[in-house]
């Protein structure tokens, strides 16, 4: 072990090479941090090591297994299976052209389709909505299975989840969820599926993908990423609700991880309010007995997040994870910090994260000893980096969980089981504020020891950056894979109250 410190240590040293010449508005901290290599031995040998390999070995010795590791999680409740292919490829096979990008949050034809996927194509953002006529979708789906290339994958965030888990040998996990008989082919033979999951039919869902800089008409992404569409009743009504909340008598888990809420407000007011009154009373049941997380998807309806954040399911579970999509969305909703902007300009500020995600703690979690809400931890991930906000006394071992959570962002959208740093480049600012407002703090990234660390009143924040895969081999599961890998590494203080 101190011998891989030791090389940490030089490659941090040896990494200022890179920034002291083209960066001179540098803080202090990191010149002095650099400043040796200005006066290097005249023994040692020559190197420049890339910040990338400076992160990714200090990843390696500073990811440590936390003291209590989850032995069995129950993790429900949608699944189903994924068509992936290429977005552009299948609408210009749908004879549909290229145009103008417009929001719809729910489609009912191929021109929304159209105007929807460019709309978030253009900003290189992911998406999720339901399509409401299932005889179009049927056969859209029909063409994107027959599409040269298409891939079919394990989907939805809780069968995804689930396989992220199960590579784990020693964890036993649970899926509930509705599995048809391709699903549960390719589902991890570790992953324990309830007989009454298990459907006659797949569901399907359709995973249009886009490459950084691919273009269509007068639209170029940003940056890879995928847009996401199903006509999925069984997921949409949490038909698997009940028999998940059943199974967990038996089952034992000491980790419950709760999806598919998204899947919901597709379905329309007169349906998801009585759906979400279930969900909520089912939650209820389980709250007291083991710590739950929660994992977000894309939303549009304003009313339904409001009812999932203020009055609902946020205040129950103690964990969520979320991207900068879903993350500003909750503000918007709530009329929280920053509410007045549209979209996020390029890689989100993380000052302006850190207002949002104090404020849902603050708001909507258990930030203070008279909180009646069970929500103490937030694992927020984008592009470049990620962040894990904490309440302070409730969590151990997070810095470690939220660099686990970054690596296995950069292996995974490489397809790899390393860190490849020739295949990686950071993108995460080398110099942030810990706020938008003042009295805020400015605060640097250490690559040698990536992990930045501030406090806010009674919550303490964890930043690392991700080191981005040049040429992403497939987006589609990242945040699942992300929440999965930085739950594993963390650990929870067992003075909640629901471990009493």
């Amino acid at each position: 072990m101190w011998r891989k410190a030791a090389a940490v240590a030089l490659l941090a040293l040896a990494v200022g090479y890179l920034y002291l010449g083209s960066r001179p508005d540098l803080p202090d901290q990191m010149i002095q941090y650099f400043l040796p290599l200005l006066h290097p031995s005249p023994h040692s040998k020559p190197s420049s090591p890339t910040v990338e390999q400076v992160i990714s070995s200090a990843w390696e010795v500073m990811i440590t297994t936390p003291a209590k590791q989850w032995e069995r999680v129950a993790v429900g409740v949608n699944a189903c299976v994924d068509v992936v292919v290429s977005g552009v490829g299948l609408l210009q096979a749908l004879a549909v052209d290229p145009g103008t990008g417009r929001d719809h949050q729910v489609l009912h034809s191929k021109e929304d389709l159209r105007e929807a996927f460019i709309h978030y194509m253009e900003k290189g953002a992911a998406a999720e909505r339901f399509f409401s006529d299932k005889e179009v979708f049927q056969r859209i789906a029909r063409a994107a299975a027959e599409y040269p290339g298409a891939q079919l994958y394990v989907g939805g965030n809780a069968a995804l989840i689930s396989q992220k888990l199960a590579s784990y040998p020693e964890l036993m996990v649970l899926l509930c969820g509705p599995v048809g008989p391709k699903l549960h082919e390719m589902l991890d033979e570790q992953i324990v599926v309830p007989p009454e999951s298990l459907q006659e039919m797949d569901e399907y869902h359709l995973i249009l993908e886009y490459k950084a800089g691919e273009q269509w008409g007068l639209t170029r992404a940003p940056q890879a990423n995928r847009f996401i569409f199903s006509h999925d009743v069984s997921n949409g009504e949490m038909r698997a609700l009940k028999t998940f909340v059943a199974s967990l008598e038996e089952f034992q888990p000491d980790l419950v991880v709760l999806s598919g809420l998204h899947m919901m407000e597709g379905l329309g007011r007169h349906i998801w309010d009585d759906k979400l009154k279930e969900a909520v009373a089912s939650i209820s049941d389980v709250r007291n007995q083991v710590p739950i997380h929660l994992e977000l998807a894309s939303m549009t309806d304003k009313d339904y997040m409001n009812r999932v954040m203020q009055e609902q399911v946020i205040p129950m579970v103690c964990s969520i994870g979320l991207n900068e999509q879903e993350l500003l969305f909750l503000s918007q909703a709530g009329s929280g910090p920053h509410s007045e902007m549209t979209s996020w300009k390029g890689i989100p500020d993380v000052g302006r994260v850190s207002d949002i995600l104090l404020w849902i703690l603050e708001t909507h979690g258990h930030s203070h000893p008279e909180a009646e809400a069970d929500l103490t931890r937030i694992h927020f991930h984008t592009l470049a980096y990620h962040v894990m906000a904490t309440v302070n006394g409730h969590w151990d071992n997070q810095p470690a969980a939220v660099m686990a959570g970054a690596r296995v962002a950069s292996t995974q959208a490489c397809g790899l089981q390393t860190v490849d740093v020739n295949k990686v480049v950071l993108k995460a600012p080398l110099e942030f504020y810990s706020s938008n407002h003042e009295p805020r703090e400015i605060l640097t990234l250490n690559p040698g020891d990536p992990v930045t660390v501030w406090h806010r009143g009674n919550v303490t924040f964890y930043l690392t950056p991700v080191l981005v895969c040049k040429e992403p081999l497939r987006t589609v599961g990242l945040g699942d894979a992300i929440s999965a890998e930085g739950l594993l590494y963390s650990e929870i203080r067992p003075q909640q109250p629901f471990l009493d």
